[in-house]
């Protein structure tokens, strides 16, 4: 529709005297039987005009397709309009009538010698555009000579007519030498095909990403920057983004290029300005930041984007989420700009809020002061979503910025002051994470917060304030009678409060046992046996057993000291913000999420990453400590501690479990989520065995919770290994995969455990799906129905994906089958060790625990084969500390066959290479999480023993994959 709309505009420059309005007019019925006459009419003028009617009205969605002889017949004209209108006819039903088409090849031959450079270039057009596997075979030798046209208008279009047309054919391109004859055009004298020639070799390699069909080198890059400068607004496009998808060599050539796209920040155009700073983002992480020029840049890099923000608000909010994640990356871009960033009052609440997510990302000592009294005054606003964000803004001020805590909890105050209900339920919320953040220092405001208790309505506030009664009951005389109020509507509260009342009461409990004990027996009763929400009646069963077995080990569980939050919890993580950072300027970062998240279809996506940053010098023979990235990367796996909420150190590793993950919140709310994973109860029905104990014979859970397994070992520090520049010399990869392993199932959980019924299973990974293979076998004298299962959360978000389908009852001595498909979307929590899953499965007798430890081979995916530039990119980011070496003892395959092996386990080799006899294997395999993880693995003929050096972002998975290695080879 795009084409026909610029058509039918370049048509009225041919001096169309009347509207066109009339072709769009409804006609009578026999209107096809008219419009085939007057194409047939011998006056040129009759035949345009009933041309434009049958275009009208394939325009409106009429079918035409009839008249395509009379309209073919058109073609031979001189007049450039007429031959338009029949080009942008067939365009469009050649599709539907190919066998017509081919009336039309002997006039596209004809055209693309024609005088006119137009005609000529409107034809080959025009035959890239008619995707007809028949008319392409005409189609090469018009287009191999528009190739070489002495006109740069016919040689632009041919250019992007190859893309077309390897989209429609890649082979017969391929085979014609196409792709050698679009290389020749970057060196075009013409800045507008060196353009399009570039703009056509993305395009084709993008749907083939290692054809390696841009070969940039300093010449060739040369050649782009000399016609950056004299091509139009989207040739610039095409060329910066090219140009980012080079390394330059060392910190002098990268220096050099970002000098001369540097003018380009100046250019009108916002999407020249945004390619423009994608472009020095990436090259700067090479330039040495003692280096004169990096400061230079990094001060002209701040005007271009303070200007895109007086454009239009559409265009502000693309610029603001491209500012977001460059102030992550570099946030000293912009650290003097703050006031850019303030809001104004007619700004749309889209822009508002993006502004004001960068304020607290550049909130810093030296302009605090500033941005509080800005918050403070947002927070008197009319838009309620704008205050609330206002209000959240402070209480981040405070956690990033040390010193202005007091300040801020000081503004919030005065905020509590104004009475206004939604203004003082944000600030109790965020004073809770305050407190959390500085212990003891602010808890003389609780007073004031206790004084608005009655007038708290939203579930989230009125379980911050909870929290903070339960926590700081000890300093609160009448904490007992303040949440026995609470206690009256128990039942209408949200699950969020109930959860919070019922941890705030055991708290106090324990703080003041000998005033609470009919509180905690109330609340007890309440969660456990009026309750239908089986993650409060988890909670409540788990601190009932607690408090009614060992009152002392109660207390250093739910009292145990709470690590302090952490400053930034909505930073995007490193590896996925070196990615948006190469994709500045396009929809990926705007969505904050990579291409592969939103685009669908075939065509191969690559995964880029920011080149390493300046130190690592030329020499690519060994990684160097100082090409590690500047910031050190958290954790890739959340630790314990950071999920559990109000039960933050619990040692007893609980073994409930989940069903679909819970839907997100934010990390400062995690005490009002279901702490255990939640569920269990739910399969136990009523079906529980009293216990006896100190509060009184009440419901407890049936099972003990087994001990946590010992930690895992320590991983060795090993030098970087040399040589692996050597990978870029080598051919083809290494051999297919000959067969995975298939370990025997191992006894789960054993009869005389779980009153005779019997599980033994292994784990499965089958066409990229995780299966947990089962054998349920009855050994007791009941048959065994009502089957489900559910797992704990666990290091890689492991959870079933669909019920446990045992459709028929388990008979005494029977054994049955079971396959349940797994997912890696479940809630995440460290485990120790990392692989190990904790399992709760169900009957009609009772419910059972048990603990299993997955091959970590299961969580590989088929994707993990890294690009060898990367592998070595990414091998000499990894900072030195994070790798380990293990050997490999009794092993008697040559690297080959282990290379075979561990292939189908989705261990892919990169590269080989032999030094003195000594076969040195690079591979690379990624986890479900994104985690990817590098080995080196060395194979000395004669010799049974290997050596393997890990290289991962989280090291602590390299054990288990050491684990793996060994498990595969042996097998």
């Amino acid at each position: 529709m795009q084409e026909w709309a610029n058509q039918l505009c370049e048509n009225r420059q041919f001096g169309s005297k009347m509207t066109d309005s009339k072709y769009f007019t409804t006609t009578k019925k026999g209107e096809i039987f008219e419009l085939k006459a007057e194409l047939n009419s011998d006056k040129k003028e009759k035949k345009k005009e009933a041309v434009k009617k049958v275009i009208a009205s394939m325009t409106v969605g009429k079918d035409v397709s009839a008249l395509f002889p009379d309209v073919v017949n058109c073609m031979q004209t001189d007049n450039l309009e007429l031959k338009k209108l029949v080009y942008l006819y067939l365009m469009n039903y050649a599709k539907s009538q190919p066998d017509m088409a081919i009336m039309a090849v002997n006039t596209f031959v004809k055209d693309c010698e024609d005088p006119n450079p137009l005609i000529r270039a409107l034809a080959v057009r025009t035959m890239g555009c008619i995707r007809v596997d028949k008319i392409t075979e005409y189609l090469c030798e018009p287009l191999r000579k528009c190739l070489k046209d002495e006109d740069p208008y016919v040689r632009k279009t041919a250019a992007v007519c190859v893309a077309k047309l390897h989209d429609i054919n890649a082979q017969l391109v391929e085979d014609q030498g196409f792709l050698d004859t679009l290389k020749d055009l970057i060196s075009d004298s013409n800045p507008m095909v060196v353009a399009n020639a570039v703009a056509a070799l993305s395009e084709i390699a993008e749907s083939h990403p290692n054809s390696n069909l841009l070969d940039l080198n300093p010449q060739t890059i040369n050649k782009l920057l000399t016609a950056l400068n004299e091509c139009t607004e989207w040739g610039q496009i095409f060329i910066l983004d090219c140009l980012a998808n080079y390394t330059p060599r060392d910190d002098r050539e990268s220096q050099s290029i970002c000098e001369r796209v540097t003018p380009r920040l100046s250019h009108a155009n916002s999407a020249v300005v945004l390619s423009a700073v994608k472009v020095l983002m990436k090259f700067m992480e090479m330039l040495p930041k003692d280096l004169d020029y990096y400061g230079t840049l990094l001060k002209k890099l701040a005007p271009p984007l303070v200007t895109l923000l007086s454009a239009e608000p559409e265009l502000q909010y693309v610029a603001l989420r491209n500012i977001n994640l460059i102030v992550q990356r570099r946030p000293e871009i912009l650290k003097h700009e703050m006031k850019v960033f303030f809001v104004k009052y007619n700004d749309p609440i889209y822009v508002k809020l993006e502004k004001l997510d960068i304020m607290i990302r550049l909130a810093s000592q030296a302009n605090i002061a500033q941005v509080l009294a800005e918050l403070k005054e947002y927070a008197t606003e009319v838009d309620v979503d704008f205050v609330r964000k206002a209000v959240r803004a402070i209480g981040r001020c405070a956690i990033k910025v040390e010193q202005s805590a007091e300040r801020c909890v000081s503004t919030l105050l005065d905020l509590i002051q104004t009475k206004v209900n939604y203004v003082v339920q944000e600030a109790i919320v965020v004073i809770k994470d305050i407190f959390r953040k500085y212990p003891n220092k602010y808890e003389s405001v609780i007073a004031t917060l206790c004084e608005n208790l009655d007038s708290l309505d939203e579930p989230e506030a009125r379980a911050a304030m909870i929290w903070i009664v339960g926590e700081y009951a000890e300093r609160i005389d009448n904490a007992d009678e303040l949440l026995e109020s609470f206690l009256e509507g128990f039942h209408d509260e949200s699950t969020q409060v109930q959860l919070q009342l019922l941890t705030a009461i055991v708290k106090l409990f324990l703080k003041k046992p000998t005033e609470t004990q009919e509180l905690v027996q109330q609340v007890l009763s309440l969660a456990t046996q009026d309750s239908d929400n089986p993650d409060l009646r988890d909670r409540g069963y788990i601190y009932w057993r607690l408090l009614s077995t060992d009152p002392v080990a109660a207390k250093e569980v739910v009292l145990a000291e709470k690590p302090l939050i952490s400053e930034e919890t909505d930073l995007i993580e490193p590896t996925l913000l070196e990615e948006l950072i190469c994709h500045i300027g396009t929809l990926a970062s705007v969505y904050h999420k990579p291409p592969s998240a939103f685009v669908e279809g075939s065509r191969g996506v690559q995964h880029k990453r920011l080149p390493g940053s300046a130190g690592s010098g030329e020499s690519v023979e060994s990684p160097d400590p100082g090409a590690a990235a500047t910031e050190t990367p958290p954790a890739v796996i959340p630790s314990q501690g950071d999920l559990l909420g109000d039960l933050l150190n619990l040692d007893l590793t609980p073994t409930t479990t989940t069903g679909p993950p819970p839907p997100t919140t934010s990390g400062m709310q995690m005490g009002a989520m279901d702490l255990l994973g939640g569920g269990l109860d739910s399969l136990m029905g009523d079906e529980s065995e009293p216990l006896g104990g100190d509060i009184g014979g009440n419901p407890a859970m049936g099972a003990a919770f087994g001990a946590a397994p010992a930690t895992m070992p320590a991983s060795f520090n090993a030098p970087g290994s040399g040589g692996l520049d050597d990978l870029f010399d080598l051919g083809g990869g290494v051999g297919m995969p000959m067969g995975a392993l298939n370990p025997p199932k191992a006894v789960w959980l054993p009869a005389m455990k779980a009153k005779g019924l019997e599980i033994s299973g292994v784990f499965v990974r089958r066409a990229g799906v995780i299966q947990m293979e089962m054998t349920l076998t009855n050994k007791a004298m009941s048959v065994m129905t009502d089957f489900a299962i559910q797992f704990n959360r666990n290091s890689f978000g492991l959870a079933p994906a669909g019920p446990l389908q045992i459709l028929t009852p388990l008979s005494p001595n029977q054994s049955i089958e079971a396959a349940l498909p797994l997912s890696t979307v479940g809630p995440v929590m460290k485990m120790e060790p990392l692989n190990n899953l904790q399992v709760a499965v169900k009957n009609n007798i009772d419910v059972f625990y048990f603990s299993c430890q997955y091959p970590i081979s299961m969580l590989f995916v088929e994707d993990g084969k890294m690009e060898r530039q990367v592998f070595l990119a990414t091998w000499k980011d990894i900072p030195n500390d994070n790798e380990s070496q293990f050997q490999i003892k009794d092993c008697h395959l040559n690297s080959d066959a282990a290379s075979n092996k561990l292939q189908s386990s989705n261990i892919f080799t990169i590269a080989k290479r032999t030094v003195e006899g000594q076969d040195m294997l690079y591979q690379s395999m990624k986890l479900t999480n994104g985690i990817w993880v590098l080995a080196e693995l060395r194979v000395q003929a004669g010799n049974p023993n290997y050596t393997i050096s890990l290289k991962c972002r989280a090291p602590e998975v390299s054990q288990c994959v050491f684990q793996n290695y060994e498990a595969v080879l042996k097998n």
